[in-house]
């Protein structure tokens, strides 16, 4: 749970969130308890027709002289003799009843001086008397061989409990005489005070998951945000080890996983345990050893759901990586479909979806039968408890030891905390999915970032060289070198064409000068200073890039233009346009330089992309311009133009410039060939065209344009 615990940094300033969803789980516990217990005095008076004045007297009179009565029920009070009699039927030790002497199975049957009170009257007597004050009881104790002689004894009265007096003056309306109508007057009120406590506890039930829901989507927002942030300054190596998909899925819905944990931790997970420790409390003060009982279920529970949870856990965390590669695969070949149809390669793409779909359906079954057992196994185990529960209540309640009323609600009362102990049931799975989530986002966040020494250099300008001393390369997780010992030294101004076969290296050493990667040994100088001397913002602000894959976004032309600086005005948007040859269909566009590119440059061509973003490239007016394949999408007419403005703003400017096409190559300042990671020659055309074989070759085969 380490990776999932980590989220409360985000959750704890939400503080005065929490303290109110803890007010309302608190309310709803109380309440929802409250509105239980009622039953009993509903049981009382429409069961044993003792009346709710009555019952409230005698709970009362057992709080504060610690003796339990049987009350007669509705035939019993048909009997003159037995209406005016109180069985005790316990006696707390230590408690004043038993200082006076009472015992179990004693008739009491007047007080202060009255032999003969009805039962109401003895226990209003008993419930009303004054703080401390001390009673006169008569009682008889019944002797083996039958009758018994009259006694009398003092009993001290004590403290009345807490609630004594709130509750009497609430119940002054209705009669203390037993009749229809005091029964019918008791059964509207509990009925009305049923229906407050349920409104009241709705409402704090809405409050709280209301909150819940805010806590939850603040904290997402926080760790998603905080996720993407820390994912920008990762180095790219990542990303081409893990893939982007990969990354999008841990942002998206691991993170929609997280919030359903955070929802399920301070919503049932806080409120049913309550709940159920609420209804237990009040269990145990109507018969502990009923409680007990069913308590014994417990243990078996807690380590049932232990098992479950650490299965569901690695199971989760399998689904995740599954959910991962359908959502790369959906994202490779929608946004290649024009592809996929052209070379009729659906039932292809559809075969290879389908095995990645049927893993993930794999992993889903294993989560569902685990997550779908908890529920069934915490039933089994709350029935088996209750029913030993059952068997000794029934017990009691045949043998005197327990009011059938009581039984009752013990069942009630029981069988809700068992009902919200059922409901916690997927809780400790569906948190186990949340932390297997949060080791997938939480692997992003720690990701070292970019290496940049504690201040370093500001790199202000570029005026000399840069230099490549036996450059050693290979790319995370790769055995073989891309770059064998590198030496280059390109001079401020220079043009330089880096030409070769596929795969050897052309990329990868451009891609070393923005420090997109680290060397493994050697160094990169830029007028003699180390590149990781310098900080990372002062490099990549001067240079620029143009690569073979056009990278826009879904936003207007002006603002993918104006990316490549910070703040640019209207006009040098539009003159960076017209450098580059855009302006011409800019403008033509239904609404300019306003118009929206949409996703993956929907709606424009790929020379027309090109050029967008080689404008963009012009407008930053970097001192180091790499261009990668950057003419590559671009038709015989718009290359001439491109070509054009490339050599206009490659001047007096230093660039890298990878490509194919000879009118690219032929006239750059120097042309580097290399071969299998090393620089196997450099020089001018002329040159090279007479020295070098491998640059023949490749100039008879792809650099060299038919006229």
């Amino acid at each position: 749970m380490k990776a999932f615990g980590r989220i409360f940094r985000y959750i704890w300033p939400q503080w005065h969130r929490l303290a109110v969803v803890g007010v309302c789980v608190c309310l709803i516990a109380i309440l929802f308890s409250f509105s239980i217990v009622t039953v009993l005095p509903l049981l009382k008076v429409m069961m044993s027709g003792e009346g709710l004045r009555g019952w409230v007297d005698r709970m009362i009179s057992a709080d504060r002289y610690g003796v339990s009565f049987y009350v007669p029920n509705t035939v019993d009070l048909s009997q003159p003799e037995t209406s005016c009699k109180l069985r005790i039927t316990r006696v707390k030790k230590k408690s004043s009843a038993a200082k006076a002497g009472f015992q179990k199975d004693d008739l009491v049957v007047g007080a202060e001086g009255t032999e003969r009170m009805t039962s109401v009257k003895l226990l209003e007597k008993l419930a009303t008397a004054e703080d401390d004050a001390e009673i006169v009881v008569q009682y008889r104790r019944e002797s083996p061989s039958g009758g018994g002689e009259l006694k009398q004894s003092r009993l001290s009265a004590g403290e009345k409990p807490f609630y004594a007096d709130f509750v009497q003056k609430s119940l002054r309306f209705i009669p203390r005489e037993q009749s229809r109508e005091s029964s019918r007057k008791a059964v509207i009120y509990i009925i009305l005070v049923i229906t407050v406590v349920t409104g009241m506890r709705c409402a704090a039930r809405f409050l709280q998951d209301y909150m819940v829901s805010k806590v939850m989507h603040t904290s997402v927002t926080h760790l998603r945000e905080d996720t993407f942030f820390h994912a920008m300054h990762i180095p790219v190596g990542f990303f081409a080890s893990q893939g982007s998909s990969d990354t999008v899925s841990r942002l998206v819905r691991d993170t929609d996983q997280i919030g359903n944990g955070i929802k399920i931790l301070f919503g049932k997970t806080l409120r049913e345990p309550l709940k159920a420790v609420a209804m237990l409390a009040a269990a145990m003060v109507i018969d502990y050893r009923f409680t007990l009982i069913f308590l014994c279920g417990a243990p078996p529970s807690v380590y049932a759901l232990s098992k479950l949870g650490r299965k569901i856990k690695r199971a989760t965390r399998k689904t995740l990586a599954s959910w991962a590669k359908v959502l790369g695969k959906l994202e490779e070949a929608i946004s290649s479909v024009r592809i996929v149809k052209v070379y009729n390669r659906q039932e292809y793409e559809q075969k290879n979806f389908t095995s990645i779909s049927r893993k993930l359906l794999k992993q889903q079954f294993r989560v569902a039968k685990v997550d779908t057992a908890a529920s069934p196994l915490m039933e089994m185990l709350g029935m088996t408890a209750g029913c030993v529960g059952l068997i000794f209540g029934v017990s009691w309640v045949y043998q005197g030891a327990m009011e059938s009323e009581e039984f009752f609600t013990l069942l009630i009362l029981l069988g809700a905390t068992a009902e919200s102990v059922r409901k916690t049931g997927d809780v400790w799975n569906k948190i186990q999915k949340a932390n297997a989530a949060a080791e997938r986002v939480y692997s992003v966040i720690d990701q070292q970032c970019e290496f940049e020494k504690p201040g370093a250099f500001e790199l202000t300008g570029f005026k000399d060289q840069i230099e490549f001393r036996d450059i050693i390369f290979t790319y995370p997780g790769a055995e073989a070198l891309v770059l064998k010992g590198i030496d280059l030294t390109v001079q401020a101004g220079y043009n330089v064409a880096i030409v070769g076969p596929n795969g050897s290296g052309k990329t990868t050493l451009a891609n070393l000068v923005p420090r997109f990667y680290d060397p493994e040994e050697g160094q990169i100088l830029i007028d003699g200073i180390d590149i990781r001397d310098v900080s990372l913002r002062s490099l990549r602000s001067q240079i620029g890039m143009v690569t073979q894959d056009v990278a826009t976004f879904n936003d207007t032309v002006a603002a993918n233009i104006g990316y490549g600086k910070e703040g640019a005005s209207k006009e040098e948007i539009v003159a960076a346009s017209k450098r580059a040859f855009a302006h011409e269909f800019i403008s033509l566009l239904p609404e300019g330089y306003d118009t929206i590119i949409g996703e993956h440059g929907a709606g424009l061509s790929g020379g027309q992309l090109q050029r967008i973003v080689i404008a963009r490239a012009i407008l930053k007016n970097p001192s180091i311009l790499i261009f990668d394949e950057a003419t590559s999408q671009v038709d015989a007419d718009s290359e001439a133009k491109i070509h054009k403005a490339i050599e206009e703003i490659m001047r007096d400017r230093t660039s890298f410039i990878i490509a194919h096409r000879f009118s690219t190559v032929i006239t750059a300042d120097m042309i580097v060939v290399m071969d299998e990671g090393k620089i196997i020659a450099q020089g001018q055309h002329e040159e090279l065209i007479q020295t070098c074989l491998l640059y023949q070759s490749l100039y008879e085969t792809q650099l060299l344009v038919p006229e």
